[in-house]
């Protein structure tokens, strides 16, 4: 059954149409789901019974189950989700000076195999529907409703777990959903997609022409090493990737993205600067060189922040645009995907365990022995008896 959170407001409004509604019904709905953002159908007190009744017939809410939470010191808090088929998927919530911004997964898993991310330690088991991507956001305003404080989520970045463009259709149905007036109205300008460079689905994002943020995740100046740490470089090269760039600068005069993540020693050199600088010359952009959150699978470290500001220094002196992302989470599971991965480690431990107990034989009976005999002399009292 899908979620109503599946349904945009246009689709919502085909759907009450079939059923022979007056389109006021969906902006009833509309209110109840993200206005007063209520969690159940009974509780939509101004929709008739049989109204109500019709949409549990044909709907479920939230399909996902909030598994675990972790806060940090600066207040970012990581959510980890299990959905309705038993998968695990992660969100994070971080507060800036602007307001409370949160990373949405977009898949279970992911196939892009980036050398460095978390993320990429399991393949991709499928897409996220767009109601379980709305269904994270959802999950977080309503944590912070609780507390009480008139807080609302005000920026969305689409760069979870997973490859946004290769879920295009149920990304771009979750971010309508925010974005419309009747939804959750977050400004487009406040939602940003993030992908590794599937330069077919950029050519389709450009020619929508929409005022949603475009970042791309670059991580390396030169093809042999984007190829390297990023095999997606081998499907779609620099030139490639930078072609349908420069189709969506051409059609929507939007400024770029270009995501860098710092790894000492591998891609933090002057010369990777200069090169960085040159291979950006003449674009509408700015570079997010971002501080590595290291997993223990890969071994990379991350840069120290005297290295990170002379790279920073090199781009800023060629007159790109430059910022270096603060530091957020760094007590919790900061790496993206990070605690999905504990947490299924964990949860594979736990089944081995109980399987090997399963396979232990059953423990004997205990034996008896007469009141005042030892075990010895109860076996051969035993065999005794057993001659006669």
């Amino acid at each position: 059954m899908r979620s109503i959170y599946d349904m945009s407001y246009e689709q919502m409004e085909d759907w009450a149409r079939s059923k022979g509604w007056k389109p006021f019904r969906v902006q009833q709905i509309f209110s109840w789901l993200y206005k007063e953002r209520v969690d159940n159908f009974d509780a939509m007190t101004n929709l008739s019974k049989e109204t109500r009744e019709e949409l549990k017939k044909d709907f479920t809410f939230n399909p996902l189950t909030l598994v675990r939470k972790q806060v940090s010191s600066d207040g970012t808090t990581k959510f980890l989700f299990r959905t309705e088929d038993g998968a695990l998927l992660e969100s994070v919530m971080m507060i800036f000076d602007y307001g409370r911004s949160i990373c949405v997964s977009s898949q279970v898993g992911c196939n892009m195999g980036c050398k460095f991310c978390a993320s990429g330690l399991t393949k991709k088991q499928r897409d996220l529907t767009s109601g379980e991507i709305l269904g994270q956001l959802m999950a977080v305003q309503k944590e912070l409703d609780k507390e009480g404080k008139d807080e609302r989520i005000s920026h969305i970045v689409v760069m979870g777990t997973g490859e946004p463009f290769d879920n295009y259709d149920n990304v771009m149905n979750f971010v309508k959903t925010a974005n419309h007036d009747r939804g959750l109205a977050i400004g487009s300008r406040h939602i940003t997609i993030s992908t590794s460079g599937i330069a077919p689905k950029i050519r389709e994002f450009a020619k929508g022409q929409y005022q949603y943020n475009l970042a791309i995740s670059l991580h390396a100046p030169n093809d042999k090493l984007r190829s390297q740490l990023m095999p997606i470089n081998q499907a779609y090269p620099l030139k490639e990737l930078f072609a349908a760039v420069d189709e969506y600068s051409r059609l929507n005069n939007r400024k770029l993205t270009f995501e860098y993540i710092l790894l000492k020693g591998v891609n933090d050199s002057d010369e990777n600067a200069r090169e960085l600088a040159r291979l950006l010359k003449g674009y509408t952009c700015y570079v997010n060189l971002i501080p590595y959150n290291a997993v223990d699978e890969h071994g990379f470290k991350s840069t120290t922040r005297a290295e990170a500001m002379r790279f920073y220094d090199i781009l800023k002196k060629a007159g790109v645009q430059v910022t270096i992302r603060k530091e957020h989470g760094s007590d919790i599971d900061a790496a993206c995907g990070q605690l999905r991965i504990k947490e299924m480690k964990k949860e594979k431990a736990a089944k081995e365990k109980m399987k090997k107990e399963k396979a232990l034989p059953a423990p004997q009976p205990r034996l008896e022995l007469p009141e005042g005999s030892t075990a010895a002399t109860s076996v051969i009292h035993k065999t005794k008896e057993g001659t006669h």
